[in-house]
């Protein structure tokens, strides 16, 4: 990583703060600190306070939102604010965002994923062309191991230890060898490079707005469906994230929904009918 522009996203925590120290001592970046504070934890304000010395003390400029999403935001919300908050942020100084998500956070992202349903694209995660993540090929302890080493500070975020968060779950429960996860990291890099194929296939199938028509999907394979489908999500509603149950609703009501009616799939997607054609939204 050299002679770019990074918008580096620091929480705070012990991943972010080893990111950018990273960064930091490479002197041929050119680096803008990113915090994002959801307001869903009611001492969040710290966090921004000790992410804004943080990048002080680098020299590195900074830039910060909160959003009040509340106690009661989903995960998935609080990642849509952030994301389109780094994206912002990115644009503005034609900058790349750069996150600090690490092997153990791609492992569990697979296995969160395969849960939920996602079938084979549940393996490739953390795969957007748009951020860079050049921490997935080390694992949490190294990155502890780099912060006590350079006796870097940080802060401890409580949700992480909340057991109503299905992340938190997965990672208490999970004991997998450095061989194991080094293995499903190759297995992503394959999957990952067979989703940009299909993907640039689905994109020379089907225009990039919608109205899309509901005859095509009619006519096709279930699982070819739910690719194109995917696609029109994405193009839609920047994120294809509904499971596999839900894409199979979704083409059933693409298959039998009566015109003028509407449905939500999920995710905050809502999809109206007409007699021919199908066309999607966000619901919020």
């Amino acid at each position: 990583m050299s002679d770019m522009r990074y918008v580096v996203a620091v929480s705070g925590g012990v991943d972010s703060v080893v990111l950018l120290d990273m960064l930091a001592r490479d002197t041929s970046c050119d680096l803008v600190v990113a915090h994002f504070d959801h307001g869903i934890r009611p001492d969040s304000a710290a966090d921004a306070r000790f992410v804004a010395g943080l990048a002080e003390r680098y020299g590195v400029p900074h830039v910060s939102r909160r959003e009040a999403l509340g106690v009661a935001a989903s995960e998935a919300l609080a990642r849509t604010r952030r994301y389109a908050f780094l994206q912002a942020v990115a644009a503005e100084h034609n900058a790349q965002v750069v996150t600090a998500h690490h092997l153990d956070d791609l492992v569990e992202t697979i296995v969160i994923n395969l849960h939920r349903g996602t079938g084979w694209r549940g393996l490739a995660v953390l795969n957007r062309p748009d951020i860079t993540r050049p921490l997935l090929n080390r694992t949490k302890r190294e990155l502890y191991e780099y912060a006590v080493t350079h006796r870097l500070e940080w802060v401890e975020d409580e949700t992480n230890q909340e057991q109503a968060y299905l992340r938190n779950q997965v990672r208490r429960r999970l004991n997998l060898s450095k061989t194991t996860k080094r293995r499903l990291s190759e297995l992503r890099a394959a999957q990952c490079h067979v989703a940009a194929e299909l993907d640039a296939e689905t994109s020379r199938l089907l225009p990039d707005e919608g109205p899309w028509p509901r005859s095509l999907f009619i006519m096709v394979p279930d699982d070819a469906a739910h690719e194109l489908l995917r696609y029109v999500l994405k193009q839609a509603t920047g994120t294809p994230a509904l499971t596999r149950p839900q894409l199979s609703r979704l083409l059933l009501a693409i298959k039998t929904a009566r015109r003028g009616s509407t449905i939500e799939p999920g995710d905050g997607i809502a999809v109206r009918f007409t007699h021919t054609h199908f066309i999607v939204n966000r619901s919020r």
